[in-house]
């Protein structure tokens, strides 16, 4: 399968980020927290991830929870009421339960009216900019305002004997309100791709009907996140400088055109690794992997969040998303902010 097979998806109504908010969970996970239980130090977990701290929910939160505090943060700043809302789409590959949605779970929480469509998508590390694409597309041909949440818990499937995965994760949730856009800002284009590999490359193994949970699943450890880290990352450099130089030349941009940066946390080494990688001076990188760790689906909205509160990012200025996730997924967004 070509990894530049759809070109991106051009809106005839520009659809814009009305809102953004995030939330993390107050629990602080330090590299010394977890170096001794994986055999490492917290060196070695910084030298080999870049990440120094991270956040897990309490005993009493899940996804969801996460999901509703940044929801209500991006509809805050949006100014739009759950009640004129069309849509509510979660990126998340850590739900609450096999069903119902979290989508549906969050609605549920804000009061939206019967009227609002509700689904969550599993694309992994991906799953926020897939659902920014599925909302935005919609939006485009139908009208409205749709909530869109990346939300992860991966704390709770963190095997903390696995050196190669225990340092990487972190909980928290981001969300945008997506709808109609002032002047020319506005989403430009997005694209959703993959480049399918087995599932030895990343995943959570068992828990689904292939292999629901069991004591012989438990004792093997089926249940925690796996990760060819080496793999991926070769993933990362021979596809996205080509992918995203090939989505930015659809969308009629290039390069240097770009002002800012924001791409999936894998950790803070891989995404240092960008400026040489896609060959950029100019655009501004952002980070945050290595006080949160890889959040999943949250990462870029978290990131995107905390850069425009920090008025690192301002009006009119551009901004390109990137992600990958388990599959592996793939997604892109241009975006002109507000």
């Amino acid at each position: 399968m070509s990894t530049t097979s759809n070109s991106p998806t051009q809106h005839g109504a520009r659809i814009g980020v009305l809102g953004i908010g995030s939330y993390l969970p107050s629990q602080v996970i330090t590299n010394d927290m977890l170096a001794d239980r994986a055999g490492v130090t917290d060196e070695w977990i910084v030298r080999k991830t870049g990440i120094v701290t991270r956040r897990a929910v309490a005993p009493d939160e899940a996804t969801s929870d996460l999901a509703l505090h940044a929801a209500r943060a991006a509809l805050e700043d949006a100014g739009i009421s759950p009640a004129q809302l069309s849509l509510v789409i979660v990126g998340t590959a850590t739900p609450d339960m096999a069903g119902p949605s979290v989508a549906s779970l969050t609605a549920l929480a804000l009061q939206c009216p019967t009227t609002t469509g509700t689904f969550d998508i599993q694309a992994a590390c991906a799953g926020f900019l897939t659902a920014v694409d599925m909302a935005s597309t919609y939006l485009s041909v139908r009208g409205g305002y749709a909530l869109v949440i990346g939300a992860d818990t991966y704390s709770r499937f963190r095997n903390y004997e696995d050196r190669r995965t225990t340092a990487l994760w972190g909980d928290g949730a981001g969300a945008v309100v997506l709808g109609p856009a002032d002047g020319d800002t506005g989403l430009l284009a997005t694209r959703i791709t993959s480049f399918p590999v087995d599932s030895e490359v990343g995943g959570i193994p068992a828990g689904g009907s292939r292999l629901p949970a069991s004591h012989e699943t438990v004792d093997a450890g089926l249940h925690y996140v796996r990760m060819n880290g080496r793999r991926i990352m070769e993933i990362f450099q021979e596809h996205i400088p080509q992918m995203s130089k090939d989505f930015l030349h659809d969308a009629g941009q290039e390069l240097e055109d770009i002002d800012h940066i924001v791409p999936h946390q894998g950790n803070q080494r891989m995404v240092e690794s960008l400026p040489e990688l896609l060959g950029f001076t100019r655009p501004r990188l952002h980070a945050s992997a290595r006080d949160v760790g890889n959040t999943g689906s949250a990462s870029i909205p978290v990131t995107l969040d905390r850069a425009v509160r920090q008025g690192a990012i301002t009006s009119g200025e551009s901004v390109l998303m990137v992600s990958i996730g388990a599959g592996m997924t793939f997604g892109f967004a241009l975006l002109r902010w507000k």
